[in-house]
């Protein structure tokens, strides 16, 4: 839970700064759109610090990557809080998001760590709830202070939110990852006896690091690009990662912008999207004990395929929370509408989150840090370029169809977990990367054959 906990933190950073992105604008006497880029730069971090930190954690160890890139996001935030121009606040941002990218990125190595895959539901279900809750909890959180204080006061907030949560993850938090404990034992144990024979295959491989880290950081890239199962889930979650941030840009639009709403009153706007996220990851007991029953009738070994069920029943809804917030946010219009279209998308959120990261774990085991980074890596490329465009596209074309847009986008992707129920064994089972039980069945369709 401190690891859910900490990506909480981390994606409540992402988002708290867009309630006074105007102040930001005003002190340092750039465009909004230029302000925007604190919210960018951030992201993309979140894009580039998981290719080198997955593969690290894989040499190194879970625990010292998680407490090192903590406390470096710590002393970042100081910067941000006090800085004295443009430069400043965007260099460090941009630190920062590197850096928090660490507990984004290593937790999906860390549930593989400690649960078999059909103990991982809940679990997963907490991690996934996290970074959603967290950005839609920020603006809510932002607004209110925002209006009490200024810009600077959300970098506070910041920066004790993150101590609190280095803290917790750097003295209580043990190493989960097994080839580092058996390394740390095994030294132990020639220090112990003197006998030279205890050792790892850590121990006896005798590469240079520089070669060995080499070959981890193209990996993220190599499961991306060659994996067809990372590439599509990857393009499917930074879809509803850009769906994210969108609002973080289109809910001011809507509410401060076209109705003359306060950064506060626009905060609270985010409260149906957070009830859709909890009300859905309130659902993961029923969801993961469907999983278990699955397991069950498979003998212990069903495809992980058998992940995406609750994804192609949820995906609907995220499409169907954008024509609602797309139709209702005319200004003549009730408050309400809009804000109530986020419920199903916070809804859906979660389900194709869990049921996309629990799917990557099964499929990807022994590479599960490096699936999920490359995973993270195109969502946040995406998520920060939307933050740019949104409010011109917006602009050029109108409210309504700039959200139906988008949920015409989501639409499409709606194929996606069909496509893998289908072909998605056939796949791994040509792929070099992917884990394959000799158990399994052959195909999530086979699933079906199976049910009594």
């Amino acid at each position: 839970m401190v690891v859910a906990l900490t990506c909480f933190v981390v994606a409540f950073c992402s988002s708290v700064i867009t309630a006074d992105i105007a102040g930001v604008a005003e002190e340092f006497n750039v465009s909004e759109e230029a302000a925007l880029v604190s919210i960018s730069v951030f992201v993309i971090g979140f894009g580039v610090g998981p290719m080198a930190f997955a593969p690290l954690s894989e040499i190194y160890g879970r625990q010292i990557i998680y407490a090192s890139t903590l406390l470096l996001a710590v002393v970042f935030i100081i910067p941000c809080a006090v800085a004295k121009n443009y430069a400043t606040l965007i260099v460090c941002r941009t630190i920062d998001g590197i850096a928090f990218s660490a507990p984004m990125t290593l937790v999906g190595g860390t549930l593989a760590d400690l649960w078999r895959n059909e103990e991982r539901g809940v679990p997963m279900a907490a991690f996934s709830a996290a970074p959603f809750i967290g950005p839609a909890i920020g603006p809510l959180v932002g607004g209110f202070l925002s209006d009490a204080t200024n810009w600077r006061f959300l970098y506070w907030i910041q920066l004790i939110l993150a101590f609190i949560v280095w803290v917790l993850i750097s003295f209580t938090v043990p190493e989960t990852y097994a080839p580092t404990i058996l390394a740390r034992r095994a030294k132990k144990m020639r220090k112990e006896t003197g006998d030279a024979t205890h050792v790892t295959e850590q121990d006896i491989d005798m590469r240079p690091i520089g070669e060995r880290l080499g070959i981890f950081l193209i990996r993220p890239f190599q499961l991306l690009f060659r994996e067809l199962i990372v590439f599509l889930i990857s393009i499917y979650m930074s879809v509803l990662y850009g769906l994210l941030y969108m609002f973080f840009v289109a809910f001011p639009i809507i509410y401060q912008k076209r109705k003359g709403y306060s950064a506060s009153s626009t905060g609270l706007m985010f409260i149906p999207l957070a009830v859709g996220v909890l009300c859905s990851a309130a659902c993961s007991p029923w969801v993961n004990k469907h999983y278990l029953k699955m397991v069950a009738k498979h003998n212990g070994h069903p495809p992980a395929e058998a992940r995406l069920i609750p994804m192609m029943l949820s995906c609907w809804f995220i499409p169907i929370g954008l024509f609602i917030f797309a139709w209702t946010s005319y200004p003549h219009l009730h408050w309400a509408g809009p804000a109530l279209g986020g419920f199903p998308v916070g809804f859906g959120f979660i389900f194709l989150y869990n049921s996309a990261n629990n799917y990557l774990v099964d499929s990807y085991q022994h590479q599960a840090a490096s699936a999920l980074a490359a995973k993270t890596c195109i969502r946040s490329f995406w998520g920060a370029g939307v933050v740019l465009f949104t409010e011109q596209m917006y602009d050029r074309l109108g409210d309504q169809w700039a959200s139906s847009l988008l949920g015409f986008i989501g639409l499409a992707c709606c194929g996606i977990p069909f496509l893998f129920w289908v072909y998605g064994a056939r796949i791994r089972a040509r792929s070099k990367y992917a884990y394959s039980s000799d158990d399994e069945e052959t195909s999530g369709s086979d699933i079906e054959k199976a049910k009594p």
